[in-house]
């Protein structure tokens, strides 16, 4: 199943566009290897409002958020996860609408760290967010005249979650599935398995129409989460061949797989390769002494 990403977006700073009735998405001007064009927000609603991912600390943003309300109530804030370019806003946006905050939970690894491991990732979570509601799997939040199913799906993070717009077809993807490019999958904060796992839980769904958090909308979902999954696979036989053909290290491993990929996202391929390193040792498929690790030896297993 081949995958074909979509780059083809105008991120339209500092206004609201229509990208389904009653829904409204914002880009915030944070463009980034990492954001594409910047982090989406969504306005959910038509006379009393939801906000999902109300996005980084940007004092334009929030006045183009505000602009977009334009006094009508905010009745709830949907967070999808804890990192830095999609909480933090929520904070000053709950301050200013009186509205509760839903999210899964706070920020946690997907494991613990290791004894010596330091986590390369801490300076892009929100340590400080907690939510006023937390989400169970398959929670239903009413609105006026709307319904959001929170969806969990770990994997981008421990934390990750996204939200169905309840009779529409529509859902809310945040950074598990975007149009514009893979989701980044990195140890101690993310798990390859999980977000395997939380890609089937989606594929098993019959969404029309994905709104990530970054980018444009996914408007084949089935076709593009099968060419997902298809993409990782190969990318963990690429992972086996590398270490049957003698690479041990995860830098020799990088330079070979990612040598078409900017440099600037190296650091977070490498993480990546750890990712499925993390599955496939605890699948028995390749072996190292000790934990897994980013500065690890590996072998194929006998």
């Amino acid at each position: 199943m081949a995958l074909e990403f979509d780059t083809s977006f105008d991120p339209a700073y500092g206004r609201a566009v229509a990208v389904a009735p009653d829904v409204l998405r914002i880009t915030a001007r944070n463009p980034s290897p990492f954001t594409f064009h910047g982090t989406n927000s969504y306005l959910v609603g038509r006379d009393v409002l939801a906000v999902i991912d109300p996005g980084p600390e940007d004092d334009a943003h929030l006045e183009t958020l505000l602009t977009a309300i334009a006094g009508r109530p905010v009745s709830h804030i949907f967070v999808s996860h804890t990192h830095r370019d999609h909480s933090p806003l929520a904070a000053r946006l709950k301050e200013l609408t009186g509205a509760p905050t839903l999210a899964e939970g706070p920020h946690r690894p997907a494991r613990a760290l290791r004894i010596g491991e330091v986590n390369p990732l801490d300076a892009s979570a929100d340590l400080t967010f907690v939510p006023d509601i937390v989400l169970a799997d398959d929670a239903l939040t009413e609105g006026d005249g709307w319904a959001i199913r929170a969806v969990l799906t770990p994997g981008h993070t421990a934390n990750h979650a996204v939200f169905a717009l309840e009779g529409t077809g529509s859902l809310f993807s945040a950074d598990h599935v975007m149009a514009w490019s893979t989701s980044i999958v990195a140890p101690p904060d993310g798990a390859m398995a999980d977000y395997m796992s939380s890609l089937d839980k989606l594929l098993a769904r019959d969404d029309r129409l994905l709104l990530p958090g970054h980018g444009g909308a996914v408007t084949a979902p089935q076709r593009f989460m099968r060419g997902l999954k298809t993409h990782r696979k190969m990318r963990e036989r690429g992972i086996l061949e590398r270490i049957r053909a003698g690479d041990r290290t995860i830098t020799e491993m990088v330079a070979a797989i990612y040598r078409d990929t900017d440099p600037r996202l190296h650091g977070a391929a490498g993480l990546s390769v750890l990712a499925h390193l993390e599955d496939l040792v605890a699948r028995g498929l390749v072996v190292t002494e000790g934990d897994p690790a980013i500065d690890g030896v590996f072998a194929p297993a006998a």
